[in-house]
């Protein structure tokens, strides 16, 4: 039995979590328009009904990736883990005020900021632009991360989708799990799931992505459709 099928065997031990954007929903130039499409939100809702836990990891605020996915029943967790780290408001006014004196368009959420280039005529230039901001970031004491076309800056806590991974399946002590990613940031969160007695990693393939998540995934998949069609197995 391969690992799918024996996921799919015993849905009541069983977790499914994915990545949102890029992963679920396709990557648009328009962060605000980005919605996951309607097949792949009744594989999803069908999926909620049979499974011990089906959630969504996301870098988005939580509540704003629920929107993007469309279906309540999941369970959302936001901001790449930090919305389960009760440190990270501290640093919240602090971040914010940093992006305030940054001249680039900021997506400001409640816990960190993100500058995102995709929309730039020019990417190449638009990170190295991009570059002494991330500098700065770092020497005011702040976290950042380079992901698909943006810059993040983020409190400086080990917080990732890995310990939101890892708290998500200890929660309901499950030992079996798949997860679904796009970007660096899941790299982490296929970590967490190493020592599962079941564990599937599927990387949502892309130019822009690492290599390494796709040397990682036990199996890739070249689009979010496709990753909705793969779901059907389950």
């Amino acid at each position: 039995m391969n690992a799918l099928a024996s996921l799919a065997a015993e849905p009541a031990l069983t977790a499914l979590l994915f990545d949102v954007d890029g992963t679920l929903a396709p990557i648009v130039a328009d962060p605000a328009t980005a919605r996951v499409p309607d097949a792949a939100r009744d594989e999803l809702r069908r999926l909620a009904s049979r499974y011990a836990l089906v959630a969504c990891v996301s870098g988005r605020p939580a509540e704003v990736a629920r929107t993007i996915v469309g279906v309540p029943e999941l369970e959302y967790v936001g901001e790449h883990g930090l919305e389960l780290d009760p440190a990270a408001a501290r640093w919240a006014r602090r971040i914010h005020a940093f992006a305030d004196g940054v001249e680039w368009p900021v997506e400001r959420k409640p816990l960190s900021v993100a500058f995102h280039y995709r929309t730039a005529a020019d990417a190449d230039a638009a990170r190295v632009a991009l570059e002494p901001i991330a500098a700065r970031a770092l020497e005011e004491g702040f976290r950042t991360r380079w992901g698909r076309m943006v810059l993040e800056v983020l409190p400086p806590l080990e917080t990732s989708k890995g310990t939101a991974v890892r708290r998500l399946l200890e929660q309901r002590r499950l030992r079996r799990a798949l997860y679904a990613g796009d970007d660096s940031t899941d790299l982490d969160a296929f970590d967490a799931l190493d020592g599962l007695d079941v564990a599937v990693r599927i990387a949502v393939a892309s130019t822009e992505g690492p290599v390494r998540l796709g040397q990682r995934a036990d199996l890739v998949v070249a689009s979010p459709a496709a990753l909705a069609e793969l779901l059907a197995q389950l």
